[in-house]
């Protein structure tokens, strides 16, 4: 039977509290790496966003931590080119991959972070789950396949969150959403819930706090 993929609806308060106590906690930048051998210690669970450029995966972890610089967003496709950990309180880390899908890129920089992402993805034992960014206005493309597909073969449950809900209208939302869930029934390390979200509007920010709250 194909998922459905509803979108995960608002927390209860005691699940939301969860989340925002977590949340409330210190968010320190750790480190950039650009090795496996630079990972810090798996001494922590941790989940890992990753996006194509531009997606606004910076802007949604400064959403969730409630600071306004702690991951740098910018309008420059492909800046961040490295994985970089943010340790948040004690138990969790969250991790910022690098965006793919660089048009500009050089491809050797390109391949050397597919292989960084490879093993990444195959070889963290801490890793609970992946939160794949889709832009809401345009919906799964090819290279959104591509890192599913490599989430499926390292067997990493994957969770998609939508961004910038608040850019598109009811009507084209729904067909987006439409295109989303076709795209991720083909995925088995997809799970099977949508997260909506808009950094700007504070929309589904709770929602995915609580996820990842009962992760850790």
């Amino acid at each position: 039977m194909q998922m459905t993929f509803p979108v995960a609806e608002a927390p209860d308060d005691l699940t939301a509290d969860r989340g925002r106590l977590l949340f409330a906690q210190e968010s320190i930048f750790v480190k950039g790496v650009v090795a496996m051998s630079g990972l810090p210690p798996a001494d922590r669970i941790e989940v890992c966003f990753a996006g194509r450029s531009n997606v606004g995966k910076s802007t949604l972890i400064n959403a969730l931590t409630g600071t306004k610089a702690l991951a740098r967003a910018s309008n420059t496709p492909g800046r961040t080119q490295e994985i970089n950990y943010f340790a948040q309180g004690p138990d969790l880390y969250l991790v910022d991959l690098p965006g793919y899908g660089y048009a500009n890129a050089p491809l050797p920089v390109v391949e050397k972070w597919q292989k960084l992402l490879k093993q990444y993805l195959s070889g963290r034992p801490t890793l609970r789950r992946a939160f794949v960014l889709i832009d809401a206005r345009h919906g799964v493309k090819k290279v959104d396949e591509e890192i599913m597909a490599l989430l499926d073969s390292a067997a990493v449950t994957f969770q998609c969150v939508l961004t910038k809900t608040d850019k598109v209208k009811a009507a084209e939302r729904d067909k987006v959403l439409g295109q989303v869930r076709g795209a991720l029934s083909k995925h088995p390390a997809a799970y099977p819930e949508l997260i909506l979200t808009s950094s700007e509007k504070g929309d589904g920010i709770a929602t995915l706090r609580a996820i990842i709250a009962g992760l850790v």
